[in-house]
């Protein structure tokens, strides 16, 4: 019952309009498509039936079913435009597919969110293990506390068994692709819902009790990481909200050096 009533305010929070913060109105225009050799790809999954997200706010204007979709079409394009501005990588419009998509192998690097709430089908994490061991690379993002980790860690026995999750060694070379990332830097990212405006107007990050930032990772039998794990944390909502004000700046600077990092990674190994 408690992670139902969780699933219901983390849905109504995903706007960002608690704590008297309100974001900017306004659709987010869809990026021309474009064919290129990088592509953000979100996947598109089935809930779990018991955690099931109601139709709703993705972002802003966006709205749609399913946890999948959060953040979406923001982060995607917000995020998109930063590795064209900060990379020479050649990168066309995000777009989004689920694991059973024909063109799931044209893309080598994928996005998933709220992985503690996802429910994989067998054929789906077959799926998935082919993907990761013919050279994907998956980014999982914005899950939090033991029993979503639970959930995406039994998943991920079943895509890939005796693979343990591993944190992430500060020499590990994701952590030194385009940005060196350090020991300072595994902090918490802030959702949205995570601020709120003190008495002075500034804006305070209030982590959720009981959780710690965690930044892990999968590796497949040759040590190529395969999974980037990004737990009770939320990078997707700095992209999001990379052009809002009262976001903090050097959270969304983090936040972009980690995703910068994957996704050179992603392009080199």
């Amino acid at each position: 019952m408690a992670l139902l009533l969780l699933a219901a305010a983390a849905a109504l929070a995903q706007r960002g309009g608690r704590f008297g913060f309100r974001p900017p109105e306004g659709d987010e225009a869809p990026l021309p498509r474009r064919e290129a050799d990088f592509h953000f790809i979100r996947l598109e999954y089935t809930d779990l039936p018991q955690f099931h997200r109601r139709f709703g706010y993705a972002s802003r204007n966006a709205m749609g079913t399913g946890w999948w979709i959060v953040d979406w079409p923001d982060a995607d394009n917000h995020f998109t435009e930063g590795i064209e501005r900060l990379t020479r990588v050649d990168t066309g419009d995000p777009r989004h597919l689920r694991l059973t998509d024909k063109n799931l192998f044209d893309y080598p690097w994928i996005y998933a969110t709220q992985t503690g709430w996802w429910g994989l089908t067998d054929e789906e994490c077959a799926r998935l293990r082919e993907y990761l061991l013919r050279g994907g690379y998956l980014v999982v993002d914005d899950f939090w506390g033991p029993e979503q980790w639970e959930i995406f860690r039994e998943t991920m026995e079943r895509v890939l068994p005796g693979h343990s999750i591993t944190d992430l060694a500060p020499s590990d070379p994701v952590m030194h692709m385009v940005y060196d990332i350090r020991e300072k830097d595994r902090t918490f990212i802030p959702g949205s819902r995570h601020l709120r405006r003190g008495y002075d107007g500034t804006v305070q990050v209030v982590q959720p009790e009981g959780t710690e930032p965690a930044w892990r990772a999968v590796y497949d039998d040759r040590g190529r990481m395969v999974v980037a794990v990004n737990f009770n944390t939320d990078v997707g909502d700095a992209w999001e909200f990379a052009d809002v004000p009262y976001y903090p700046a050097a959270m969304t600077l983090l936040a972009y050096r980690y995703g910068v990092n994957y996704v050179v990674y992603a392009m080199t190994h």
